[in-house]
């Protein structure tokens, strides 16, 4: 059975405050690198996906020689303006 001393836990608290500020400087240097290449990935992912898309669109959105689009849905209703409300007109009173 092993007694707990004051040197054993003094060497804890040394190494751990060691390993604290060792990986606090090796944060510093290889954090920023590491960020670059996970954002540079990420923007690159994501133009994959919006070329993929894109692609997709065209593919279904292309019409054979055989069909026509006719698009009369705005053609049989006339532009409405917008209905805001009534008007009020306010005074000022001294």
């Amino acid at each position: 059975m092993q007694i707990a001393s004051f040197t054993g836990f003094f060497k804890a608290i040394i190494y751990m405050i060691a390993f604290y500020y060792i990986f606090r400087f090796l944060a510093k240097l290889f954090l920023p690198f590491i960020l670059k290449k996970v954002v540079q990935k990420a923007g690159q992912n994501m133009q994959q996906q919006q070329q993929q898309r894109q692609q997709q669109d065209t593919w279904n959105n292309t019409p054979t020689q055989d069909e026509v689009i006719y698009n009369t849905a705005n053609a049989k209703k006339p532009r409405e303006t917008k209905k805001v409300g009534e008007y009020v007109d306010y005074e000022e009173i001294d």
